[in-house]
C-alpha cells in the first residue's frame, strides 16, 4: 500500500458528494486530476471501492468502510496541524455548521468577527432545509445546526440567537381587500408553500390547523428566495420570515397583509448534541457568541427587534 494523504482526501470528497465533477468543484481541482487520482487510489485495493452505472458512481460497501477511516486519518492529521498551531497561540481547526435556508440572513452576522479574530479556522455551512440539517446533526456530521424549530426526537443544547417573526406577505402591486378575513382571503389569492420539509411549511401547516383554514394550494417552491421572486411577480400570498424580507419591503415590491394570528413567533438557536465534546474551534465560537451575541442584534438586527 503506497497510497498518499491526498488521495484520501479525494476519495472522501467523492464518498460525499457522489460525484467526481462536484468533488473537482469543491477540490479546485479538474475532473481528470480527481478521476486519475481516484484510479490510482482504487488499484491498490482487491476490492471495488466504486462503480459506475451508466453515468453515476455508486461507494461499494467496501468502499464506505474505507471512506471511514480515511476520515479518522485526516481528522489525526488536522488534530497535528492543530496542536502545532495551539502551541503558537493560534486557534485552528474545522467549524461545520448545518443550517436551514432563512438563517443564511442570520448566521453570517454571528460569524463575521469571530472569523476575522480567527482567520486559521476553516468554516463550512451546509445550507439545506430542516429535515436533513437535523439529519447531519443526528449522524454528528456537524458542531452546531441552526433552527427555528427544536428537534422533538434529539436530545439537544441549545443558545438562542434572535426572535423569528412570520407574516403573510404578498406582492407589492396585488390588491387586498382591507379587512378581509384569512379564510376569505386564502381563497381569493393563492398560497404558496414551501416543500416538504422545511420548518416554513411546518410553521404555516399549523397555523392552518389551528385556525381551521382551509386553502387554494397553487405552488410548491424548493426556496426562500424562490417563494419571494414568485410573490414580487404577483403569482401569490405566502407566510414568510420577516428576517430576509427587508429590501423588498423598504422598496414596496412586498407588502405585509395584516391578519388575526399573525406574526407567527418562534426563535433561532444554535443547538448541538447533548454531551457533545467540541473541538477547540467549536468551543471558542460558542464561548464567543455567549459573550457577543447581544452585541450582535443590537448592531445588526436593530430593525429587525
Amino acid at each position: 500500500m503506497n497510497y498518499t494523504l491526498n488521495q484520501l482526501q479525494i476519495f472522501l470528497k467523492i464518498v460525499r458528494t457522489k460525484s467526481i465533477t462536484k468533488a473537482a468543484e469543491e477540490l479546485n481541482l479538474t475532473q481528470p486530476a480527481v478521476s486519475i487520482q481516484l484510479r490510482n487510489f482504487q488499484d491498490q485495493f482487491d476490492i471495488p471501492l466504486t462503480e459506475v452505472v451508466g453515468r453515476k458512481i455508486y461507494i461499494t460497501a467496501f468502499g464506505h468502510e474505507i471512506a471511514e477511516m480515511a476520515e479518522n486519518v485526516i481528522d489525526l492529521v488536522g488534530q497535528i496541524d492543530n496542536k502545532t498551531q495551539a502551541y503558537k497561540g493560534v486557534l485552528t481547526g474545522r467549524l461545520k455548521i448545518s443550517i436551514v435556508s432563512t438563517a443564511k440572513y442570520i448566521l453570517p452576522f454571528f460569524l463575521a468577527d469571530f472569523m476575522k479574530k480567527n482567520s486559521s479556522v476553516e468554516l463550512e455551512i451546509d445550507v439545506t432545509n430542516k429535515n436533513l440539517v437535523i439529519e447531519s446533526l443526528e449522524k454528528n456530521e456537524v458542531d452546531f445546526a441552526m433552527v427555528s424549530i427544536l428537534p422533538k426526537t434529539l436530545n439537544v443544547e441549545k443558545l438562542d440567537l434572535l426572535s423569528n417573526k412570520m407574516y403573510l406577505v404578498t406582492g407589492g402591486e396585488v390588491e387586498v381587500r382591507k379587512g378581509i378575513s384569512a379564510k376569505d382571503l386564502f381563497q381569493e389569492i393563492p398560497f404558496i408553500y414551501r416543500e416538504k420539509g422545511s420548518g416554513t411549511r411546518q410553521t404555516m401547516e399549523s397555523f392552518f390547523e389551528k385556525k381551521q383554514i382551509s386553502i387554494n394550494k397553487k405552488m410548491e417552491l424548493t426556496s426562500n428566495e424562490a417563494v419571494k421572486q414568485a410573490l414580487i411577480a404577483g403569482l401569490g400570498c405566502s407566510i414568510m420570515p420577516l428576517i430576509g424580507l427587508k429590501n423588498e419591503l423598504q422598496t414596496r415590491e412586498l407588502q405585509i397583509i395584516p391578519i388575526k394570528g399573525l406574526p407567527i413567533k418562534t426563535t433561532w438557536s444554535l443547538i448541538w448534541l447533548k454531551g457533545k465534546k467540541h473541538s477547540p474551534a467549536a468551543s471558542a465560537f460558542l464561548e464567543y457568541l455567549k459573550k457577543e451575541k447581544a452585541n450582535v442584534v443590537q448592531e445588526k438586527f436593530s430593525w429587525y427587534e
